[in-house]
């Protein structure tokens, strides 16, 4: 069968072992390593396509949790799908919903089924099977699907991650039967087992065998250390096969970002970069700073003089500070333009690096200059 998405490998580089590529969608085409800005309610936080467009942003993810409650798939559907609803002509990948309902809701009863739960903002009863995933997404008309899997919590016991393992594996093989649009939707497994090797292989190997287009990697940045994730993608990315797109879910770090693109991942995403921005923190090339702090009170200088991105280019951190301090809805505007645009920006510099050959010399040059190497040195 012709896969609706479909990857395109370029080059190895030679120092790292991390790939370039080009993943290719029934709408466009975006090179990878990518991260991908979120839009869980079919928008980024604050930012319009068109300036996601400037930063160079190559596919965006939308959530199929908080799509399917509000405004409801159906409207979705009846407005022509995804891409018109939002005015986005480039790609879109939707999770399944699963990690919401395992994050979100305190009442939820896992079965064979799907599972039974309660809607975060106003109590009802709702309830997520794998079937009812597909029927959202292939609503939602977006370029790469996700499986309904179960996402356990960090912690857990070698016993119950293999029966979580087993089910997700069973609940991907209906997401494929019910999956109505494989002409033009591409729908990806997610590989689970937590910290543990075995379960990781056994995951890999039961989702490799169904043949999707894609794969991710769940169940990790959930509460681990960062030792601990990299360990696990070492150990699985072995068993993904090397002429599809990897994807790990959730992570969107600087740090995290570059260690995922040398362990062989295509594909990330996180909320990081517009959350933390509302908050006025700011991601820069000598690492993290807040502009709340009232040090910036009359600086007049931009958010970081390396960057070419259109909050640096016009305002200063004094300005901005002034925003931020008012409460001013423009001054989250300009962080949240800053810091997508420094983790495309930087994909881009890791796209390079791959491309001459020299990934691991950029990571150490960028984690010296980002505060990385410093002892106890602090992460998002």
């Amino acid at each position: 069968m012709t896969h609706a998405v479909t990857y395109e490998h370029i080059k190895t580089c030679k120092q790292t072992g991390a790939r370039l590529g080009i993943v290719h969608t029934p709408h466009g085409s975006f090179e990878t390593p990518a991260f991908m800005p979120v839009g869980t309610q079919a928008t980024v936080k604050t930012m319009s396509p068109e300036e996601l467009k400037a930063m160079n942003a190559g596919i965006i993810l939308s959530n199929t949790y908080h799509l399917w409650l509000r405004p409801g798939n159906d409207v979705i559907k009846e407005a022509g799908g995804l891409h018109k609803f939002m005015n986005w002509d480039r790609p879109i990948l939707t999770d399944s919903g699963g990690f919401q309902v395992f994050s979100l809701s305190e009442f939820r009863n896992i079965k064979e089924e799907g599972v039974h739960f309660r809607n975060h903002m106003n109590g009802d009863k709702l309830f997520l099977s794998p079937e009812k995933a597909m029927q959202i997404q292939n609503d939602l008309g977006s370029d790469i699907m996700m499986a309904f899997d179960e996402c356990p919590p960090y912690p857990a016991t070698h016993e119950y991650m293999k029966s979580s393992v087993e089910r997700t594996s069973r609940w991907a093989e209906r997401c494929l039967a019910a999956h109505e649009r494989p002409q033009d939707q591409g729908l990806f497994g997610i590989i689970q087992g937590g910290e543990y090797e075995d379960l990781r292989r056994q995951s890999a190997e039961d989702l490799v065998a169904l043949d999707f287009p894609g794969y991710a990697i769940g169940g990790l940045s959930v509460g681990e250390p960062k030792d601990v994730m990299n360990r696990a993608l070492e150990f699985t990315t072995p068993f993904m096969p090397f002429d599809k797109p990897r994807y790990l879910m959730g992570v969107g770090s600087p740090d995290s970002l570059i260690d995922g693109a040398i362990r062989g991942i295509d594909m990330f995403d996180c909320v990081l970069p517009t959350r933390i921005a509302r908050n006025g923190t700011l991601m820069t090339s000598e690492g993290r700073l807040n502009l709340k702090n009232a040090k910036f009170k009359r600086d007049f200088t931009p958010i970081d003089e390396k960057c070419t991105c259109y909050t640096c280019t016009n305002y200063t951190r004094a300005y901005v500070h002034h925003l931020l301090r008012a409460d001013e809805t423009f001054g989250i505007r300009l962080t949240s333009y800053h810091n997508l645009h420094f983790l495309l920006n930087l994909m881009e510099q890791v796209r390079q690096a791959i491309r001459e050959d020299r990934l691991g010399d950029f990571r150490e040059e960028f984690f010296e200059a980002y505060g990385f190497n410093k002892p106890n040195a602090k992460n998002f």
